[in-house]
């Protein structure tokens, strides 16, 4: 008689489209349009790390002076982390190269802040 074998359990993958999905839920507390639309993040990276998968966002502000930085930073962990028990470490790295202009914004949110 063999023994089963313990087998370590995979993350369920996160796909790139469901982060996404979660980041437009968190919303600019001054321009009230989502981060994802204002083109506030640069790049969502998801790796496999001890049976979960680690998610990694670099996105910047639209000002080096963003008073709102460390709660957006917050907003975007909390987002993320409700994806459920797959995530693991959730990292997010500000940066602000390159600097954010309005033409990283699209359609929705020009129409939104009625810019044309």
């Amino acid at each position: 008689m063999t023994k089963p074998q313990a087998t370590m359990s995979k993350p369920k993958p996160i796909a790139e489209e469901s982060i996404y999905a979660a980041l437009r839920q968190v919303q600019d507390p001054e321009l009230f349009v989502n981060i994802v639309d204002l083109g506030l993040v640069y790049e969502v990276q998801v790796t496999e790390a001890g049976g979960k998968c680690d998610v990694h966002v670099k996105m910047t502000m639209t000002s080096p002076a963003c008073p709102v930085g460390p709660q957006l930073l917050q907003e975007v962990r909390d987002a993320i982390a409700s994806l459920g028990e797959s995530v693991g470490k959730v990292t997010v790295e500000m940066v602000m190269s390159p600097p954010w202009t309005p033409d990283r914004m699209t359609e929705m949110a020009r129409d939104e802040l009625g810019m044309f």
